[in-house]
């Protein structure tokens, strides 16, 4: 195979503006869908079935559904109701947040739930309330918990920001198939692409790791 790096030298900076804008839907998707997972969450642990049927449909739609479908039905059919004229960045954010909050409420259900339930009875004991033990005692341990899969899935939202590039978002992926068009080469642009997803990622997955061991110790 002949690897042509002055095609890569020629793209470079495209691929630099092309990883700043998915490291950024990204990380915007994984605030926005940790609050709203949150809130999810606490939603999904409703005691009333009826009430909480709506939560536990929104966490199946968007985990049992591919992403690529979600982004397209959003792009092409919730976002012309919002704006004139729907922007793929936009589009992108929404549905990472969307998608990303099914799996965050899941992770915080999870985390919520294995607190021991003792922990907020003591709490009330003392003289809280049901939000102030949730705030103050049971959130932080439980969040102390979440942390590795909350770093894991930023990193799965990472990867999969990737299919920002179909409705024409300008991230990573987007610029690494620009080489294809001109070029007729696949191999520069694809690959590296391929590379800097791999290096964001290892090096993520370098540092979630190197949390969850220091937890674990200070446990």
């Amino acid at each position: 195979m002949d690897f042509r790096w002055d095609i890569v030298i020629e793209y470079l900076p495209l691929f630099i503006d092309g990883m700043k804008l998915t490291l950024l839907i990204s990380l915007l998707g994984v605030i926005f869908g940790s609050i709203w997972g949150l809130l999810i969450a606490f939603g999904r642990m409703i005691k009333n079935g009826w009430l909480r049927f709506p939560f536990s449909l929104y966490v199946n739609f968007f985990r049992c559904t591919p992403m690529l479908v979600q982004l397209l039905l959003i792009h092409f059919g919730v976002m012309p109701l919002i704006m004139s004229t729907p922007n793929a960045v936009i589009s992108a954010i929404v549905t990472l947040t969307l998608n990303s909050g099914a799996y965050m409420a899941e992770i915080f259900r999870a985390g919520i739930q294995s607190i021991d339930r003792g922990q907020t009875e003591a709490a009330r004991s003392l003289g809280m309330n049901q939000i102030q033990a949730m705030r103050f005692v049971v959130l932080p341990q439980a969040i102390k918990r979440m942390i590795p899969p909350l770093g894991n899935e930023f990193i799965t939202l990472i990867k999969d920001s990737s299919l920002a590039s179909v409705i024409a978002a300008h991230e990573l992926l987007y610029y690494g198939r620009a080489p294809m068009g001109h070029y007729s080469r696949p191999w520069e642009g694809l690959l590296s692409a391929a590379f800097i997803y791999f290096v964001i990622c290892m090096t993520l997955t370098v540092i979630v790791d190197k949390v969850e061991k220091r937890l674990k110790i200070d446990d």
